[in-house]
């Protein structure tokens, strides 16, 4: 009986990490992925799907390029990619989609600020004199 017990758990603690090992990091969607969820965000027609997903296939296939790369070529890079979306989006999509990604970058700073312990403005006004 123990035997068995042991097996089922060997069994679902197995088939639990082999579930999680399909699914991608944050943050590293596909192409379609990344397609489908902007356009169920921004309300996407076929056209800027098509062209969305062959800027984002081409992003891809450039990011393997892109690891030696500076800060500030990456930086570049990214610019070169936005501007080409920008041209895709229609002007409210393109709004829309500024408010999505300054959520975005808020969210990631305060994961960044929860895993450090705390930014600098947590300390007291008055800096570290202590009155006894």
């Amino acid at each position: 009986m123990k035997k068995l017990i042991i097996a089922a758990l060997l069994v679902v603690s197995v088939s639990t990490f082999a579930q999680n090992g399909n699914r991608p990091q944050r943050g590293n969607f596909s192409p379609e992925q990344r397609v489908e969820r902007m356009s169920k965000e921004l309300n996407l027609d076929a056209a800027q799907q098509d062209q969305l997903k062959q800027l984002y296939a081409e992003q891809a296939k450039n990011r393997e390029n892109q690891k030696g790369f500076s800060r500030e070529q990456m930086q570049e890079e990214r610019k070169k990619t936005d501007d080409k979306l920008k041209a895709i989006l229609t002007p409210e999509q393109l709004k829309k989609w500024e408010a999505n990604q300054a959520q975005m970058r808020q969210r990631m700073q305060q994961r960044m600020g929860d895993r450090q312990g705390g930014g600098m403005n947590d300390r007291p006004q008055g800096g570290d004199n202590m009155e006894n």
